[in-house]
């Protein structure tokens, strides 16, 4: 992808279910939209709380979205509805096996004067035993938008 694309801003929320446990993400950036002929592409980076950068990857079809994160921490996840994919998240202090399970996916994309829009509720299971509901909310508009 040699062309540059659209800057959009970015919002992100993670919500995490750990048996009844609700933590609680919010994650705002500006970042790239690509459209192509049957997916779309963001690109974003991100800065975790120890100032190490994150680059994220995301390709969104209409019947899955991939997430790959690379820099300071590594993890290829897939989002397909109801079925179970697996993939590694690695990071300084280990790396972990993480089977994802996808409940629902909804996504609306970036319309001219309108947000792109990606819900998915999933459940992630950590080296076969811990086990958490997640909800990915993101939104994403062209930059200068309101």
């Amino acid at each position: 992808m040699k062309e540059k694309g659209q800057r959009v801003k970015i919002k992100l929320q993670s919500i995490i279910d750990d048996s009844g446990e609700k933590e609680t993400n919010t994650f705002q950036n500006v970042g790239q939209f690509f459209k192509r002929n049957n997916f779309d592409v963001l690109l974003y980076e991100e800065i975790d709380e120890a100032g190490k950068k994150i680059n994220n990857f995301m390709t969104i079809y209409p019947d899955q979205v991939n997430i790959k994160r690379s820099g300071f921490i590594s993890m290829n996840q897939r989002f397909i509805v109801n079925r179970k994919t697996e993939t590694y998240y690695k990071h300084p202090h280990g790396e972990f096996h993480m089977e994802t399970y996808t409940h629902s996916l909804d996504y609306h994309s970036l319309r001219m004067n309108s947000k792109g829009k990606l819900t998915i509720y999933y459940t992630v299971t950590l080296n076969g035993e811990i086990k958490r509901k997640h909800l990915l909310k993101l939104t994403y508009i062209e930059e200068g938008s309101s």
